[in-house]
């Protein structure tokens, strides 16, 4: 069996590489993306992790205690966020027309970003937005609350491959994220006592039983893919 048919060795090899991919783009962005922040006048965070979620679905209780369940928001900082413009609440809570204007122009600075980073890899890019995209269709039904609330990411038209592939990414992180919560919990652990569980036996168990559920999206592809996937994030996140 090769490394790229092992799919929990495989799950566990690229969660990093996609961790890793993903924050070098937040990190690559970050001397453009204060300038848009400080326009803006804004609280940005919330816009800024949720950017590929807020502008297609409202993002419901359920959903945001998911996406932070290691760091959760309390509800004076939603209603800060609604006090100062960037949130309404019905019940659920959706971006104002302010919050969709810092979207789009956080797309554009993305796009730049991503276009200047990945220069030497743009003819890879629509093979690797594809096969992300078959993953994120094929954990719809093996993740959890977090995973439901951030797929499908909004790619308006004209999305550069560059964005599509870094939000992608970004939303296929939390199906892992579900799959582990749901291990840890099983196992009688908080959030607060997963991140405290040092190194041993419990939390390879842990680890090992996250990588099998991780795996599951990863049968979409075929073993060429796999290995197309995992070589060009590592050659992305080359410096």
């Amino acid at each position: 069996m090769s490394r790229f048919d092992d799919l929990p060795g495989y799950a566990a090899s690229i969660a990093p590489l996609i961790d890793a991919v993903h924050l070098g783009v937040h990190v690559a962005s970050r001397p453009i993306g204060r300038e848009l922040v400080k326009r803006s006048g804004l609280p940005a965070e919330l816009m800024i992790d949720l950017r590929y979620v807020l502008p297609v679905r409202p993002l419901t209780a359920e959903g945001l205690t998911a996406l932070y369940r290691y760091n959760p928001f309390s509800r004076a900082e939603i209603e800060a966020q609604i006090a100062q413009g960037v949130l309404v609440d019905d019940g659920a809570l959706h971006a104002t027309d302010l919050a969709l204007a810092f979207i789009s122009a956080l797309y554009e600075v993305h796009a730049t970003v991503t276009g200047e980073l990945w220069a030497a890899h743009a003819d890879r890019l629509p093979e690797l937005v594809d096969l992300t995209g078959r993953l994120l269709a094929a954990g719809a039904d093996s993740g959890g609350a977090a995973f439901a609330q951030a797929s499908p990411p909004y790619e308006p038209e004209g999305t550069p491959a560059g964005v599509l592939l870094f939000n992608r990414l970004a939303a296929l992180r939390y199906h892992r994220a579900d799959v582990h919560a749901a291990v840890w919990r099983e196992a009688g652990l908080t959030a607060a006592q997963i991140i405290a569980l040092a190194p041993g036996a419990a939390r390879d168990r842990i680890e090992a039983e996250t990588n099998r559920r991780a795996a599951a999206p990863y049968e979409a592809l075929t073993t060429r893919e796999r290995q197309t996937l995992l070589l060009g994030l590592s050659d992305l996140d080359q410096p």
